[in-house]
């Protein structure tokens, strides 16, 4: 169940919609934000919310690959796979995120930190091959760069788990 203060802000956002469905990316991406991922809980939440059926949300959801029906890492490396990233070496970039992370495409990492995700296209193709963790956006990435990337993203992870413990 999200917090009432989570509820309360949900209901003033759609409220200031001028129709609930403009407003319902926004709540599911908070709603995603709050639990990780888009749980079945929160597909009933965000229908209460927006006052839409639990399956025009499901259909919303489904449709941006943004929104994670299932769980996901802590990180989310999303690696584009359009055609200008495509061309310029994407799929090398995803064999070596596979190689270096242990895992493939659509799994996560068994300690829970990353999973690994192709994405249609991030708009970023003047950086192309192009990667995006969370809303940070990294390119012209190439293979032999992938392990420094990671290595900064678990730093930053780490330093996030110390800061929400020391809380």
């Amino acid at each position: 169940m999200i917090p009432l203060a989570l509820n309360i802000e949900l209901q003033q956002r759609v409220a200031a919609a001028v129709t609930h469905r403009e407003a319902a990316l926004d709540v599911l991406k908070e709603l995603q934000r709050h639990y990780g991922w888009l749980t079945d809980q929160a597909v009933k939440e965000a229908a209460d919310i927006l006052e839409l059926s639990p399956l025009q949300v499901e259909e919303l959801a489904t449709f941006y690959e943004m929104i994670f029906r299932r769980p996901v890492g802590q990180q989310v490396i999303h690696v584009c796979d359009s055609i200008s990233c495509w061309s310029t070496g994407g799929e090398s970039l995803l064999k070596q995120f596979e190689k270096l992370l242990g895992i493939q495409v659509g799994d996560t990492t068994a300690d829970g930190v990353f999973t690994l995700l192709p994405c249609s296209c991030l708009g970023n193709c003047g950086n192309a091959p192009a990667v995006m963790v969370g809303e940070r956006q990294f390119g012209p990435l190439l293979p032999q760069g992938v392990a420094a990337l990671l290595d900064e993203l678990r730093e930053s992870h780490q330093h996030t788990d110390h800061n929400e413990t020391v809380r």
